[in-house]
């Protein structure tokens, strides 16, 4: 793993997170892990928190 990023609201609840991963110096694979039962974690979601 050579990065990761907490998906925070803005209500302060952070219901998940991305993982990125890279092999050879290439990206080999990205997760977007969830934590929540009640808040759906998906890529979209954690491109609109991470890119404001």
């Amino acid at each position: 793993m050579i990065a990761d990023a907490r998906i925070c609201l803005e209500n302060g609840d952070c219901p998940g997170e991305v993982l990125v991963f890279a092999q050879g110096g290439y990206l080999s694979w990205l997760e977007v892990c969830s934590w929540s039962d009640t808040i759906e974690v998906t890529l979209a979601l954690a491109r609109r928190m991470l890119c404001r």
